[in-house]
């Protein structure tokens, strides 16, 4: 089963381009990230989505997490969460943000690996990963990544529907 990209979507060019002004990327409503910027974003964040599929069914999980080594790092408990990371052969995972103006999304695709070594272990516990509920999570879980998305989104208006550019 393969995972969903990120659709760019193709928008129409801005009036004054097509009257020979140059745009700038800044004016651009979708802009495509750089891995370096998709990491950096994702850093900045501590909730995000744990894509995996349960029976052949997607299936979403929150979770609060960290980003170690360009790796995404969360815990949890016994329970459906762990058994989705584990038994699904592919995993993604989501974080974003936004303001009034702008936000963004960066999409992971990777493998989920329970850390079973006192190294391993001993590793994610420096990253300071605390439970934001009053519950028990024995398990790391570490999100080893073979592709990095992201994307920022400029706020505004729709376009006119009826303009046609050149």
């Amino acid at each position: 089963m393969g995972l969903w990209p990120l659709p760019v979507i193709a928008m129409p060019q801005q009036a004054g381009a097509v009257l020979g002004e140059v745009e700038s990327a800044a004016d651009e409503p979708v802009t495509v990230l750089s891995e370096d910027e998709s990491w950096d974003r994702l850093a900045s964040v501590a909730l995000g989505r744990l894509v995996a599929s349960v029976g052949g069914q997607p299936e979403i999980f929150p979770v609060n997490f960290v980003v170690q080594d360009r790796t995404v790092l969360f815990r949890t408990s016994e329970g459906t969460k762990l058994f989705a990371a584990v038994a699904s052969n592919r995993v993604a995972f989501e974080a974003d943000d936004h303001s009034v103006a702008e936000g963004w999304s960066v999409i992971v695709k990777g493998r989920a690996q329970v850390l079973r070594t006192g190294a391993e272990i001993e590793k994610a516990e420096r990253a300071q990963l605390v439970p934001w509920i009053a519950t028990l999570k024995l398990h790391y879980v570490r999100v080893i990544p073979y592709e990095i998305t992201g994307r920022h989104f400029r706020f505004g208006p729709e376009p006119d529907r009826h303009s046609t550019f050149a």
